[in-house]
């Protein structure tokens, strides 16, 4: 971004593994795991210095279970569990990020990407630009003149015409055509057989996942076959996908 954004949310959770995983396994002087929390604190600094935000938080996965799950019962159930070195630094990261001065938050029974899509979405509203810091092709969906994603690992900035080259649809379609592609990190279903390159020629036809299923009938092919055997599905798969903006904070 050109300018100093009014208001940067930190997806914290996406920081967290990305840097859990991406580090060897640093430890201290009591032999206690310390990459995540050292990896964190300097993505933080950095983005810090880079962009300077009138008004930060960061946002973080509460434990337990979510709405998604309720809808889902197979929602992301075959992730394994957090790894236990990960899970001791959760406590010294989240000391070390409010030391920082930085606010944390974290809502039960949703995800640190509802409660990001409600914030961007109401400061949006009040004509205010954000900047949501994450890796994940979710929050694509969120993307509007107000709002803007980067990428820190690739310093990749996606505004409109950015989805639409990264994924050949545009924001408003990101949620249609997760539905249809699905979410193997999430474990939700798509079309079988369908992959982006044939979300995106639906949708750019069609232009909405309701125009698509309206005329599924006259879907040619065994990609056509395979969408109407998925009806059932898509509006289930739409629902997991849909980042919730609606939150009382």
């Amino acid at each position: 971004m050109s300018t100093r954004p009014d208001l940067v949310l930190v997806d914290g959770s996406s920081y967290l593994y990305r840097a859990f995983y991406a580090l060897p396994p640093f430890s201290n002087s009591r032999g206690e795991p310390t990459g995540a929390v050292y990896g964190v604190l300097n993505m933080l600094n950095k983005f810090l210095k880079d962009y300077d935000p009138e008004r930060i938080a960061v946002v973080f996965d509460a434990p337990g279970k979510t709405f998604r799950d309720e809808l889902f019962a197979e929602y992301k159930a075959h992730r394994p569990p957090m790894p236990d070195d990960l899970r001791s630094q959760i406590q010294p990261l989240f000391e070390a990020v409010k030391g920082m001065g930085l606010p944390i938050l974290r809502e039960t029974g949703v995800e640190a990407d509802d409660v990001i899509g409600t914030l961007a979405c109401v400061a949006a509203k009040q004509n205010l630009k954000v900047l949501i810091s994450t890796g994940d092709k979710d929050m694509a969906q969120l993307v509007s003149p107000s709002i803007t994603l980067i990428n820190t690992m690739f310093n990749t900035v996606l505004d409109r015409n950015g989805v639409k080259n990264k994924f050949d649809v545009f924001p408003e379609q990101i949620v249609d055509y997760l539905a249809l592609v699905g979410d193997s990190s999430d474990n939700i279903p798509g079309i079988d057989k369908v992959g982006p390159k044939t979300a995106a020629k639906w949708l750019g036809q069609y232009q909405t996942l309701d125009a698509l299923v309206a005329d599924a009938a006259n879907v040619s092919g065994k990609v056509g076959e395979n969408l109407r055997a998925g009806l059932v599905t898509l509006e289930l798969a739409r629902k997991l996908a849909t980042i919730r903006t609606d939150l009382t904070l």
